[in-house]
Parts: structure tokens; sequence; C-alpha cells
């Protein structure tokens, strides 16, 4: 049997593809750029008989109309209206037999209303679940946010994702691997494992949704504060569809010096290099949203309306910013700057530098007195342990709440390391903060020092 996991970084995005016998396989939970998908079957000769969601994904743009189009599959999905457009729909408890290898549907709501896991029992298994594909239900180590359908009823579906765990997953047995949508990095869950790996039976011995009662959970979910990202939304709309296809590659059109220049006011420029390297030397007004973080964050600063411009540390990181940002549905990159920086330098064109600073010195500088420190991780992340006398906010609500502080003031940002405050900089010097600087190494530095910390995990 063949089966592979496809991650996409970035994301904490997990894709399978399945051979299920007589060269048929089939594609769970794909994302938008599907040529991974398709190259993989051809280096397997396994022809794609299904496309399987389970469920409306929020935070990428799914590649399953696409992968139909390209390969001849079918969409398969649940029978609840959220799930969309689907070629086979399937009931609670219903199947589909593809070649020697039967995939049971189980609804499994709570993350979100249409949410289905498929359990999957080849030829040679018996009775025997071999693995079930859980989704955002079921996560190594964690299971998905409540919150996304309705805040408000957070609880009662903590309470209804419990029982769709215990009801339908827990009695497939211990032997059953997880085959969940997302890992660790990903938006849809608090505290997902590092793993990739999981069974059942690792899970019900340790996972909370296993290990605590029903009351217990549903207060874990309700204090569980994860930021949701403005994208979501519009993942929702264009997910009902399947996805949509990608566009021309223009965006990966290369721009010199002088013409974006002459563009600047058109829309946003987005720098995808290192903090460290932005902070050294970047373009004035340009936003800092490391390469690998821009799936996760360009939707906070970005929409599907918008107009963008790409610095790059090398040319041929251009594709992989591009469709970062496809996979999130926004698609206006207008070009990609001749060389970077140093070509916009090279131009005698302007550039400014941006302050880094150490944990050692930072503490040195809150002993003084002189410095407003701003922690912009999540508040799961603040609640847990931070900098005694910070300022909190998420670096995602940054840009619509500006810091009611005098901007002459000297602020420290930081995150865990470096990359979240490189964003929350150059979103300050945006609003006119001069005097900003990137705490690098971030709260892991400062604890190494063994500096002072404080949270819930202190107390």
């Amino acid at each position: 049997m063949f089966f592979q996991r496809i991650k996409t970084k970035g994301l904490g995005h997990n894709a399978y593809m399945l051979g299920c016998g007589d060269g048929l396989a089939v594609i769970v939970d794909p994302r938008r750029d599907v040529d991974d998908y398709l190259a993989l079957a051809r280096a397997n000769n396994l022809s794609i008989a299904y496309v399987i969601e389970t469920h409306r994904q929020e935070d990428f743009e799914f590649g399953s109309a696409s992968l139909a189009q390209l390969s001849g599959a079918k969409i398969l999905g649940g029978t609840h209206r959220l799930s969309g457009r689907v070629d086979v729909a399937l009931a609670d408890g219903e199947e589909c037999k593809v070649s020697t290898t039967r995939l049971v549907a189980l609804a499994t709501p709570g993350h979100t209303p249409e949410s289905m896991c498929y359990a999957v029992y080849p030829a040679d298994s018996g009775d025997q679940c071999w693995g079930v594909f859980t989704g955002d239900t079921l996560f190594v180590g964690d299971t998905g946010r409540t919150d996304l359908s309705d805040p408000e009823r957070t609880a009662e579906n903590a309470g209804i994702l419990y029982d769709s765990v215990h009801a339908k997953l827990a009695p497939l047995g211990g032997q059953a691997l997880i085959l969940p949508a997302h890992g660790a990095g990903s938006a849809c869950g608090g505290n997902i494992s590092q793993r990739d790996d999981s069974t059942l039976g690792v899970e019900q011995a340790t996972n909370p949704v296993f290990k605590q009662s029903r009351a217990q959970f549903i207060d874990q979910k309700v204090r569980e504060k994860l930021p949701r990202p403005p994208y979501f939304t519009h993942m929702e709309v264009v997910n009902l569809d399947a996805g949509r296809a990608l566009p021309p590659p223009t965006g990966q059109r290369i721009l010199q010096p002088q013409e974006l220049h002459r563009r600047l006011a058109e829309g946003l420029l987005i720098d995808t290099r290192s903090p460290e390297a932005f902070a050294a030397s970047h373009i004035e007004g340009s936003y800092n949203i490391w390469l690998g973080g821009l799936s996760s964050f360009g939707g906070w600063i970005a929409n599907d309306a918008s107009t963008i411009f790409l610095v790059v540390d090398e040319g041929a990181q251009a594709p992989a910013a591009v469709a970062a940002l496809a996979r999130i549905g926004i698609d206006g990159v207008a070009g990609v700057l001749a060389k970077g920086v140093a070509g916009w330098r090279e131009a005698g064109l302007a550039v400014e530098a941006s302050g880094t600073t150490s944990a050692l010195e930072t503490s040195r500088w809150m002993e003084d007195g002189d410095v407003h420190v701003l922690d912009v991780r999540d508040d799961m992340e603040w609640e847990e342990k931070h900098i005694p006398g910070a300022h909190h906010m998420f670096v995602g609500y940054l840009e619509a709440n500006p810091l009611q502080v005098p901007h002459e003031r000297k602020i420290v940002v930081h995150c865990s390391v470096g990359h979240r405050a490189g964003l929350a900089v150059s979103i300050l010097r945006r609003q006119g903060f001069s005097n900003v600087y990137n705490m690098l190494g971030g709260l892991t530095a400062w604890e190494k020092l063994d500096l002072p910390l404080t949270g819930s995990d202190r107390q």
C-alpha cells in the first residue's frame, strides 16, 4: 500500500496520498498548488480516483477543483450544506470502496459543523482500522479550535467535539494511525505536538480530549484564546466551491528598482528577508514578513484585493513567496524587486535601518525605566509566561490598533525568537515610530539568561 504525507511549511498543513490498490489513489485535503500531488502520482504510477475533503478548511485554499479537472478525480465530502461542492457525498457511517480499500465516513462536528473523518480499512486489515484521516477534529496532542463557526458557541461546540471524538474515533481502536490535516504551527489548534506520527492508543494516553472530563475539556476550550486571521473568512467562501485554479504566474515578473519606485504607491511592499537583514537595510514603508511566515502572516496585512510587491533574499525564492500567498487566496503579486535591496541601493535609491537589541540589553533598559517593552506573541503564549512589566498586543492586531505611546519613546518589541517581532517593528515604523527595536532571540534568549518571568506556569 502506498502512503505519503505531504507537508506544507508555513501553514502546518498535512495532505495525504493513499494508494488503495489496482493503481488507484486518493488525496486528502490538498492545498491550492497541486503540482506536487500530480508529480507524486506520476512517479508512483497512480491514478487519482478521489479528492477527499475533511471539512471546509479556513486557513488555506483547496486544490480539490484543480485536481479534479486535471486528473479526472471526483471530489468526496460530507452531506452537510457547508461541505460545498462535492461529487460524492457520504453521510455518517456510509462507505466508499476504492479498489480493495474501504473508506468509512464519520460525522465528527465540533471544530466546524461539517467536519468529517474517514476511517481506512485496507483489504488485508480485516475489521481492524488501519488509520483515520481526522481533519481538524483530532490532532497529535490536541484537538481543533471550537470558536471558528461562532465565538459565542465555543463552549457548546467544545462539548460537541468531545462527544464526536469519544463516540466516533475512540471505537476505532488504539492501533489506528492518526492522520490530521494540521501539525505544529497551524492556526487551527492551540497546542499541537511537534510530532507528526501518532495512534489512537497514544492519544488516548496523552491527549487532553481523552484525559479530561467533558466539563474540563469545555473549560479548556473556552479559555483557549487563538487569533483568527481575517483571511479565514475568504477561505470559507472560496472553499465552498473546492477552491480556485491558480492564476497565470505573472507575480514572478522582475521589476527594476526605478520601476518599482514609481509604482510603490499602487500597493504593499513585503520584504521576505530575515529580521536581522531587514533591520540592517530596507526600503521605507515595507513590511517585514519572513519567507516561511508568508502563509501565516501575509493574510494579516494583505487580502485578495491587494496589489503586492515583493523583496526576496535571492531571486530563486520568488516562486515560493508567490505560492505562499496564493495558498491563502492572495493572488495580487505584481512583481519582485530585481537584485533585492542591494539592487535598490545600487540604483541610488534611499534605504533605512531599524534598531535591534538583545535580551540582556533590554533588561538593563528596563532597570533604567527608559523603555516600553511590547510582547507580540499570541494570548496563550503571553498568559503562559511573559516579562514582568511588559505590555502585550498580538502582532496581527497591531496594524488596526496603533500603540498609544509617544512616538519619541523607546520601544522594544519581542516574540519568541524575533520573526513576528520583525513584522511588528515594520508596522510600527509605518505608523511613525522611529525609536523601535527588535529584541533578537526573543523570549527564548531571555529565558536562557534566567531573566525574570511571570505567568501561569510561574505561579
